[in-house]
C-alpha cells in the first residue's frame, strides 16, 4: 500500500485546526500527525485529508456533507472516523475538530502500556 504524501503546508493547516486545551497534543504517527486529548486520537492527518473520529449523530450529519468520506488508506479506511471535505473553510474545519475533541474527550483517558521488561 503506497501512502500519500502531505505537504508542509497541510502539517501546518493541520497544527493550526487543532485547538489547545488540557490534555491535547499533536504527535506524529505513521509519517504524519495525529491530535490526541487525554492520549486518545480525535483527529488525524492523511495526506491532505483531516479525519475527526465523532460520536454516530454527528458522524451521520458530517458523511450527508458533500465532499465528506472514509478517512485512510481506501484499503482500511479507520472505523468511526471521516474526512472532512476539502471545500472547508478553516473556520469549518476548525468547528468540526473542536467537535472530535469534545467527544474524544469523554473517553476514558488512554493508559499507557507497560514496556516488556529487558532480557538479559
Amino acid at each position: 500500500m503506497k501512502m500519500p504524501r502531505h505537504t508542509d503546508e497541510d502539517k501546518a493547516r493541520f497544527r493550526d485546526l487543532v485547538p489547545e486545551g488540557p490534555g491535547v497534543e499533536v504527535k506524529p504517527m505513521f509519517g504524519s500527525l495525529g491530535a490526541f486529548v487525554n492520549g486518545n486520537m480525535f483527529a488525524g492527518l492523511f495526506s491532505p485529508n483531516i479525519g475527526v473520529k465523532l460520536d454516530p449523530e454527528s458522524l451521520e450529519e458530517l458523511r450527508g456533507i458533500e465532499g465528506s468520506g472514509p478517512f485512510g488508506p481506501a484499503e482500511r479506511p479507520m472505523g468511526g472516523y471521516l474526512s472532512l471535505p476539502t471545500s472547508f473553510t478553516d473556520e469549518q474545519a476548525s468547528a468540526w475538530v473542536e467537535r472530535a475533541r469534545e467527544h474524544v474527550a469523554t473517553l476514558p483517558p488512554k493508559v499507557k502500556k507497560p514496556k516488556p521488561a529487558k532480557k538479559a
